[in-house]
């Protein structure tokens, strides 16, 4: 109950398949990183740039119950120096928290919210309280002016 040159066809539109599977194929597996890239984190020195996206978290504290604005840079993942080291994680922290110290800090960070942000590091540390919300903690920065 076929039709004639059915086999013809059927081959032609295997050939047509094949065509198009083998490059998209081959493009997929180019797209992958070679297995060399995979290295842990680098190293965070004092004086180092952090660059990433910079999100604002609100939490509850202080004698009042006053809402403190949380800064979080979220970064590729970093080692940090002796002796916070590696913060009990295999490539190092990829969160970091900001501290304010005022509110110049606050206003040179309400800026960048939800945007690409570079500080440069100058006291840094792991995460070690049950309220924090980040794997380590920057005590001491500054912001980079892109230019």
């Amino acid at each position: 109950m076929t039709k004639r040159g059915f086999g013809k066809r059927l081959a032609l539109g295997a050939v047509m398949v094949a065509a198009l599977v083998v490059p998209a194929a081959s493009a997929q597996q180019a797209d992958l990183p070679p297995a060399s890239d995979n290295k842990p984190g680098t190293l965070l020195k004092v004086g180092d740039v952090l660059s990433g996206q910079l999100n604002a978290l609100r939490s509850h504290g202080g004698k009042r119950d006053k809402r403190a604005a949380i800064y979080q840079l979220t970064s590729e993942p970093h080692k940090l120096p002796p002796p916070g080291g590696l913060c009990n994680l295999e490539t190092g922290p990829e969160t970091f928290q900001i501290v304010t110290n005022g509110d110049a800090d606050v206003a040179k960070l309400k800026a960048f919210i939800g945007k690409e942000i570079s500080l440069r590091i100058d006291e840094v540390a792991c995460a070690e309280g049950a309220g924090q919300m980040s794997e380590a903690i920057v005590s001491k920065w500054s912001v980079v002016s892109k230019r």
